[in-house]
């Protein structure tokens, strides 16, 4: 059972090793993954300051993580994808515009749970 215990942590430990390796990439090679970080961190600073309920504070964080989320994955299908595909193609701009769709589908997600969010505030 030690034995386990101690490749589980281990693992773990990689895994928080290769997460930070994956984001401090991102962060160093990519405009947009500074930008969204930016935008969630002035998000979580107005959802904290404003009168939310902890479910929409909840949902309006959790949205803006999964908008990170899709930035990264769409960069990693970037990075891929001009390695495999270092010319220009039709195949490799229809991975990329998928990528890039996926993260303006999340961000659409996180502005339309802002709106909502808003508008129940003003209205008191």
């Amino acid at each position: 059972m030690a034995g386990f215990v101690g490749r589980q942590l281990r693992r773990f430990a990689n895994t928080v090793r290769w997460s930070l390796d994956g984001w401090r990439a991102a962060w160093a090679s990519e405009q947009s993954v500074r930008q969204w970080t930016i935008v969630n961190i002035l998000s979580a600073g107005f959802a904290v300051w404003l009168p939310l309920t902890a479910g929409e504070r909840g949902l309006i964080l959790a949205l803006g993580l999964l908008v990170l989320a899709f930035e990264l994955a769409n960069t990693a299908i970037e990075a891929l994808v001009d390695h495999i595909l270092p010319d220009i193609s039709p195949v490799a701009k229809k991975a990329k515009d998928c990528g890039s769709a996926a993260v303006a589908l999340a961000a659409l997600a996180g502005g339309a749970a802002w709106a909502m969010v808003l508008i129940r505030v003003w209205q008191g």
